[in-house]
């Protein structure tokens, strides 16, 4: 209950005039930038970090907040109209979001995206501000045999949700896990796949990896088809809102997708990624469940809303979690979080339990500004969900044109290296190759992300161990995700099974026919 004065109180100071105005325009820039490629908000807190050293340490943390929230949102955008996630956390979204467009519902997408956004960020930063405690003891209660159980759940489970074809994504969970290896180990120094270049030594940075395989990789796939790529400028970009049906069928994934969300924000290395796909594949399994037992199509693969509702959901209350282990630990748990932490220790102020002793008005007001900042993200998207539709109506070349400009210059800006826009050309060229075979390119980009951090924690347990391999099943948490991983990698098989038994056994007419004979 104390809670819940507290917040009220940060609500009163969050609500001046400076503060609301900080609040849009953190808003604004992070839905902004999230529909460029390879930008995110990451990148956008980061080039305003040096610019906000004069402000009020309340005001450009609510600033930094606003951008976090609202790049979450930005990034389904281009995910949607064009099928290039504008980061990482919105690549779910492409989907089903990305059909929807096809099929000439790419308002009602956008629609179900920003109100997911909105009604998870309010759910996940109502969550964070009542149970933060409890959450931090949670997060608390995780080793290095628990992370690494959690990113061998979150490889297997993602490597059967994206792909009906396993060994497809398992094969492209290998690519991602060997472009992570590249550059110095860590722990023995030892230079790993460097090719002899010195650039190499520090790995290839996420950012190329993101804009090579969904963006640029996604334009030359485009160009590669010539004529029997969609031309976008003959959709039809459909009603400006949702209809009875679309809400009916969205608010249940909006609060499936928020749950899972909430539940992994606060654990540090699970990142955004992994609760969206597992949004998505819940969304897969409950559609063709419901699906069989009305005796009508699924529409999953074709453009269903409910693969939009929820993984956005997740994203956005994901993004809420993070603030948990931020605030109460001083760890971050993404990118933008670990920008925030540099944010904080720039204005002499140190996140942990003592922050919230020592300076309350800040952690209050701060969390009352996510509220507020939700808000503004639905009051500025929704409205303009059928205007951003129109930008299929954009000619062909001009469009891809621009993404390959904005991919460039965001993957240049890194260290203004050439040898890093070689890398971009070589990560796209293997976009390119995946989906020309059908590989899926989801399962890279999460190796990609996961695979250090398993590789590190699993180095850990034994390391803490001494080399005894019991610590990796040593707690409920542990064997609780090894028990998910068998589930995960067992439906698909079991859902094989059964397709194959279908197809062999005899029509009902085909059985008379047998009978009478």
């Amino acid at each position: 209950m104390d809670a819940l004065f507290l917040l009220m109180d940060g609500l009163a100071a969050a609500l001046t005039p400076q503060n609301l105005v900080w609040a849009f325009l953190g808003v604004l820039l992070g839905t902004a930038v999230g529909v460029l490629p390879g930008m995110g908000s990451a990148m956008a807190v980061a080039l305003l970090l040096p610019v906000t050293f004069r402000l009020d340490p309340t005001a450009a943390l609510i600033l930094f907040a606003g951008v976090y929230y609202g790049g979450m949102f930005g990034g389904a955008t281009t995910s949607i109209l064009l099928n290039t996630p504008g980061q990482a956390s919105s690549i779910a979204t492409t989907y089903e979001g990305h059909k929807m467009a096809l099929a000439g519902r790419a308002a009602q997408a956008l629609g179900a995206a920003v109100i997911g956004s909105f009604l998870a960020s309010l759910i996940g930063t109502l969550v964070v501000a009542l149970f933060a405690p409890v959450m931090v003891e949670f997060a608390l209660n995780f080793g290095p045999g628990e992370y690494f159980a959690l990113t061998v759940f979150s490889f297997v489970a993602v490597a059967a949700v994206v792909s009906g074809a396993v060994l497809r994504g398992l094969a492209s969970l290998l690519v991602g896990l060997a472009i992570g290896l590249i550059g110095i180990d860590a722990q023995s120094g030892t230079a790993r796949f460097d090719f002899g270049s010195a650039t190499m030594l520090d790995g290839i940075d996420i950012v190329i990896v993101t804009v090579g395989l969904l963006a640029l990789g996604e334009v030359l796939y485009v160009a590669a088809r010539g004529a029997s790529a969609p031309d976008f400028a003959t959709i039809q970009t459909g009603r400006p809102w949702l209809s009875l049906g679309d809400w009916g069928r969205s608010w249940r994934p909006w609060l499936r997708g928020t749950a899972l969300g909430s539940a992994f924000g606060p654990i540090p290395g699970s990142g955004a990624e992994v609760p969206t796909f597992l949004s998505l594949g819940l969304e897969r399994r409950l559609s063709a469940r419901r699906a069989k037992r009305r005796g009508v199509r699924d529409e999953f693969g074709e453009g269903a809303i409910e693969g939009v509702a929820g993984p956005e959901a997740a994203n956005n209350s994901s993004a809420a979690g993070t603030m948990v282990p931020l605030l109460g630990l001083g760890l971050p748990t993404s990118a933008t979080a670990a920008i925030m932490l540099a944010a904080f220790q720039q204005y002499g102020l140190q996140p942990g339990p003592v922050l919230f002793e020592r300076d309350a008005d800040l952690v209050w007001t701060l969390l009352a500004s996510l509220l507020i900042g939700s808000v503004m993200l639905l009051v500025i998207n929704l409205p303009f969900a059928p205007l951003w539709a129109r930008l299929l109506k954009l000619p062909k070349p001009y469009l891809y044109a621009g993404i390959t400009l904005f991919s460039v210059l965001a993957v240049y800006a890194i260290n203004t290296s050439v040898v890093h826009l070689v890398m971009l050309l070589a990560v796209a060229l293997l976009g390119l190759a995946m989906r020309a075979f059908g590989v899926p390119v989801a399962p890279a980009l999460i190796g990609v992300v996961l695979g250090p951090i398993a590789e590190t924690e699993f180095r850990r347990a034994l390391a803490a161990s001494s080399g005894d391999p019991s610590i990796l099943v040593g707690s409920g948490i542990s064997i609780g995700l090894y028990a998910l991983v068998l589930v995960a990698a067992a439906v698909p098989v079991v859902a094989a099974l059964r397709r194959r038994r279908a197809a062999r056994a005899p029509a009902p007419a085909e059985r008379e026919t047998a009978d009478l004979g």
